[in-house]
């Protein structure tokens, strides 16, 4: 099953998602060289980051949402598209109290508990990104209108489909 919202071709959602991830991720990294180095220039680097990856974060999430309308009801895919949808809310959420955390208090000299929600941000971002590659590599969402919707989990050892190349081999 293709994607619904494409730009020449290719589904928009999974060519924006790297820029929030990157910039999310990248301004925790920063965070930790705040605090080993208490320079307040890497803490308000990663401020500008969180901000700019929180409004990158909502413009994909316009295109996931799209995209998820397609996903059929009651497949393995409609509910891993669900956990992704999710997981990915509450990232985005998570790194923007960090933000407003840290625009209310002092951006260059976060404190600790902003730091603590960005990590919170980065894991659920690894989270969300093993489910929307479940989507895309497992199960085919976006990919190919043939998409195997409800193959079994990537974790499970098993093909993800009967009579797959990777089967074959295995005989």
């Amino acid at each position: 099953m293709q994607g619904r919202a494409k730009l020449f071709g290719h589904a928009i959602h999974p060519i924006l998602i790297p820029f929030p991830l990157g910039l999310l991720v990248t301004s925790f990294v920063f965070d930790v060289v705040y605090l080993l180095t208490y320079n307040s220039k890497w803490a308000e680097i990663a401020f500008w980051l969180i901000a700019a990856g929180v409004l990158g974060g909502l413009v994909a999430a316009v295109f996931g949402v799209i995209d998820f309308t397609r996903v059929p009801d009651g497949t393995r895919a409609h509910s891993i598209g669900v956990w992704h949808a999710v997981l990915s809310g509450s990232m985005v959420a998570v790194f923007a109290v960090s933000w407003l955390l840290r625009f209310v208090g002092e951006p260059t000299e976060p404190s600790v508990i902003p730091i603590m929600l960005s990590l919170l941000g980065m894991s659920l971002a690894v989270l969300t990104g093993w489910f929307g590659g479940e989507l895309v590599e497992r199960l085919g969402v976006g990919v190919y209108d043939g998409a195997h919707l409800d193959a079994p989990s990537s974790l499970s050892g098993r093909p993800a489909r009967e009579g797959s190349t990777n089967e074959q081999r295995e005989e």
